[in-house]
C-alpha cells in the first residue's frame, strides 16, 4: 500500500509540476516595404526565385535549378557560407512565391528551418511587398547558446529581409526612374 501511494503521490508531483525545459517554438518575421513602381515592374524582378541576387546585397552569387516552376532549387551563396533553399508554389496571378530552407547552414543564418513567402501586390505606380516567414532556431536544443536563440533567429530573419526589401526597391525605382530617362520623361 506505502509503494502505490508513494508512487501515487509522485506521479501527481510529476504533472503538478510544469516543465522546466522545453524544445524550440516556430518564430515569425514579417518586413514590409512600398516601392514607386508598379506590381508588375515589382514582380518581374522580385518573381524570379533564381534571381533574388540581382536586388539583395547579401546574396553574393546564386545557383539555381528549375527556374520558377515548384520543387525549383537555389543555393544562395551569403558572407559566411550557402543555404539551399527549395520553391513550393509561385503563383503569377497573386505575385507570390513560397519557398523553404532545404540544407541549412547556421554559421550563413542562425536557423534550422523556415518557410518564407514574398508576394507584391498593389495598383497603378504603387506596389507593397510583403516579406514573410515561419521558422526554428538555430539550435533546436532546450538551452542554445545565444548565437543560435530564438532572438537571434528572429533579428537575424528580419535583418535578412529588410536588407533585402531594401535592395529590391533601390533596384527596381533605379530601373524605373533609368526608364524614364531613356524614354525623355
Amino acid at each position: 500500500m506505502r509503494v502505490h501511494l508513494a508512487l501515487a503521490v509522485a506521479a501527481l508531483a510529476l504533472f503538478a509540476c510544469p516543465a522546466t525545459a522545453h524544445g524550440p517554438t516556430p518564430q515569425k518575421a514579417e518586413v514590409r516595404t512600398t516601392i514607386a513602381a508598379s506590381p508588375d515592374a515589382v514582380w518581374k524582378l522580385a518573381g524570379d526565385f533564381a534571381g533574388i541576387g540581382a536586388w539583395h546585397p547579401l546574396v553574393k552569387a546564386v545557383k539555381a535549378t528549375g527556374g520558377n516552376a515548384p520543387g525549383a532549387e537555389r543555393v544562395l551563396v551569403l558572407e559566411k557560407g550557402e543555404i539551399t533553399d527549395g520553391l513550393d508554389t509561385y503563383d503569377t496571378a497573386t505575385r507570390s512565391l513560397s519557398w523553404r530552407l532545404n540544407a541549412e547552414n547556421v554559421e550563413a543564418l542562425p536557423v534550422s528551418f523556415y518557410t518564407t513567402t514574398l508576394t507584391v501586390s498593389g495598383a497603378g505606380a504603387g506596389s507593397e511587398v510583403v516579406w514573410d516567414a515561419r521558422f526554428y532556431r538555430g539550435d533546436t536544443s532546450n538551452f542554445p547558446p545565444d548565437e543560435l536563440n530564438d532572438e537571434a533567429a528572429v533579428a537575424a530573419m528580419t535583418a535578412f529581409f529588410e536588407t533585402g526589401l531594401k535592395g529590391l526597391k533601390a533596384k527596381v525605382e533605379a530601373l524605373k526612374g533609368l526608364k524614364a530617362k531613356v524614354e525623355g520623361k
